[in-house]
C-alpha cells in the first residue's frame, strides 16, 4: 500500500496498477504502483447557457440521485454498489479501487481505476440555492491555466464539462448540483483518453449516472469534502497496512540510530 500525504497524485496510466480490486467476492490486494507527484488541487470559465445541454431533451441523464430519493429502491441493490458514506458508486467492469491515506490512518481519496485511466468521484456541501458547480468550474479552470494546462469546455448531459489537456494527463471534470451537495466526477488518463464519447468517458459517465449521494443533515461549510467511510472489511485491511507501515519506518529509524 502507498500512503499519500495529500492531494490527488499523478499516476501510469500505462500499467492500470492500484491498490484494491472490488468485486462480489470482495477486496483483493493489488498494487498501488507510484503516484508520487501532486497533479493539481481540484479545487475549484464562464459560460453561456447556450453551450449547456437542455436536461430534457437528454433522455440519457438519469443520475445522480439524492439518497433520500432512492433509499428504498438501494436497499435492494445495495450488494451491487460501493458504499463509500457520502457516496454510493457503481464500480465498472474490471474496475480497481485505489485508496489515498491521510498520514493520521484515515481515508482521503477514493479512485476507481480501469483499463482506459481513472475515475474520481467526491461530493461537497453545497448552498440551498445550487449553482455551486459553475463558480467551482471556473476557479478550477483558472487554477489548471495558471499551471500550464489548456483548458477547454465541452457540453455533456449535465452541462458545462471541463478538458485540460496537461503534460503529464489529459483531464475531464463534470459537475452536478444536488439539493445542498455538489458531485463531482474527474476522469483522469493518457493523451486521447478523455476525448468526448472515448471508452474512459463512457463509462465515468455510467458511474455518474448511478451514483448516490449521501448529504446526511449536518451544517456544513460551502465547498466542504463530505466524508469518505470505507466498507469495514477494507478499512480493516487498510489499518492494518498503516500500522505495519509506522512499526517499519519505527525499526528503520531505530537502526538508523
Amino acid at each position: 500500500y502507498e500512503y499519500d500525504t495529500g492531494g490527488y497524485h499523478r499516476q501510469d496510466y500505462d500499467t492500470g496498477e492500484c491498490a484494491e480490486e472490488y468485486d462480489d467476492t470482495g477486496y483483493a490486494e493489488g498494487d498501488y504502483g507510484d503516484p508520487d507527484e501532486p497533479l493539481y488541487d481540484y479545487d475549484d470559465i464562464d459560460i453561456d447557457e447556450a453551450d449547456v445541454y437542455d436536461p430534457d431533451t437528454e433522455p440519457q441523464r438519469r443520475g445522480p440521485y439524492d439518497y433520500d430519493d432512492v433509499a428504498d429502491v438501494l436497499e435492494k441493490i445495495v450488494d451491487q454498489r460501493l458504499d463509500l458514506g457520502s457516496v454510493i458508486i457503481p464500480v465498472p467492469p474490471g474496475g480497481q479501487l485505489q485508496v489515498e491515506m491521510t498520514p493520521q490512518g484515515t481515508p482521503q481519496a477514493v479512485h476507481l481505476a480501469t483499463e482506459h485511466g481513472r475515475i474520481t468521484v467526491a461530493a461537497y456541501a453545497a448552498p440551498k440555492s445550487g449553482g455551486q458547480w459553475r463558480t467551482v468550474a471556473a476557479d478550477l479552470a483558472e487554477s489548471l491555466r495558471k499551471e500550464g494546462a489548456r483548458v477547454s469546455v465541452e457540453k455533456g448531459p449535465w452541462g458545462r464539462e471541463l478538458f485540460a489537456n496537461t503534460a503529464d494527463a489529459d483531464l475531464r471534470f463534470i459537475g452536478v448540483d444536488g439539493p445542498r451537495w455538489m458531485l463531482r466526477l474527474v476522469a483522469a488518463g493518457p493523451a486521447g483518453a478523455v476525448d468526448a464519447d472515448s471508452p474512459l468517458v463512457v463509462a465515468a459517465r455510467a458511474v455518474l449516472n448511478e451514483t448516490v449521494v449521501r448529504r446526511g443533515t449536518e451544517a456544513l461549510p460551502v465547498r466542504e469534502p463530505l466524508p469518505v467511510v470505507l466498507p469495514q472489511e477494507l478499512a480493516d485491511q487498510l489499518a492494518a497496512a498503516h500500522q505495519q507501515q509506522i512499526l517499519a519506518a519505527q525499526q528503520a529509524a531505530a537502526a538508523q540510530a
